[in-house]
């Protein structure tokens, strides 16, 4: 490094790789791990969500949490951004429902509807 402008260079580069809220090209499974989440079982439904990715050795599917997503009555909770199409929240989820969730929404792009809050407030 020999000049300011080569440091803000870097600078620069750095904070663009790590902006999440950059538009990505790929789908974004953001899982809810807020306290009433985790109580909730939200820690295995994330280790299932990053297992399957990799598992199927999805390149262009990021798996991320958040705190609380706003509905702790219905926790574990999920959401999947696809690129071009509305979030798709995922509730009272389990590891088993996300197999699912990443069989036929993630790789195959058709939602499981059951598993929606829509559906949930239906019940």
């Amino acid at each position: 490094m020999k000049s300011l402008k080569e440091l803000e260079e870097i600078r620069q580069r750095a904070l663009e790789s790590v902006n999440l809220r950059k538009e990505r090209n790929g789908t974004r499974v953001v899982v809810g791990m807020g306290t009433c989440g985790i109580a909730a079982g939200a820690r295995p439904v994330l280790l299932a969500f990053l297992e399957e990715v990799k598992k199927r050795n999805l390149q262009d599917v990021i798996v991320t949490q958040t705190g609380c997503i706003g509905v702790c009555r219905l926790e574990p909770m999920a959401e999947v951004y696809r690129p071009g199409e509305e979030k798709v929240t995922y509730v009272k989820l389990t590891p088993e429902k996300v197999r699912r969730i990443v069989a036929e929404h993630i790789v195959n792009g058709r939602p499981v509807t059951e598993f929606t809050i829509g559906a949930a407030d239906k019940q």
